[in-house]
């Protein structure tokens, strides 16, 4: 069933949504607003998007006719260094990776960026100490 079809069998009293499957409703609208409801709850906890997986970060630079460990060379740094960053947070490494891309590092990290609520997140470099 589509998902317009199934909209408007909620809608004629058909069928309604349940956690135990489509089950016939003596009030739709009643069930068809209150499924209103928890979807726009769902939309609201899908404002942040999902870092990519290291598969698909490797990936995208395969792609490109490299690997992680020739993009961390032609930097300057130790074959195995640029795969930190794909644990842990490192911002030289992002943009290293990211510029490789074409992309920005928010693209490939968001929950490094960016909040729950899709907010900003004011990321500091500490102090080069003399």
């Amino acid at each position: 069933m589509s998902a317009i079809a199934f909209s408007m069998a909620v809608q004629a009293g058909e069928v309604s949504t349940s956690p135990v499957g489509y089950i016939r409703s003596a009030n739709p609208v009643r069930i068809a607003t209150i499924n209103d409801q928890l979807m726009e709850g769902v939309a609201g906890m899908n404002n942040v998007r999902n870092d990519w997986h290291q598969a698909d970060i490797i990936a995208a630079l395969r792609k490109r006719g490299t690997t992680l460990a020739a993009v961390s060379r032609e930097s300057g740094l130790s074959s195995s260094t640029l795969a930190n960053t794909l644990s842990r947070p490192w911002p030289k490494g992002e943009w290293i990776i990211a510029n490789y891309l074409e992309i920005h590092p928010s693209e490939i990290w968001p929950s490094r960026y960016f909040d729950s609520n899709g907010q900003l997140i004011k990321r500091t470099t500490r102090k080069v100490s003399n």
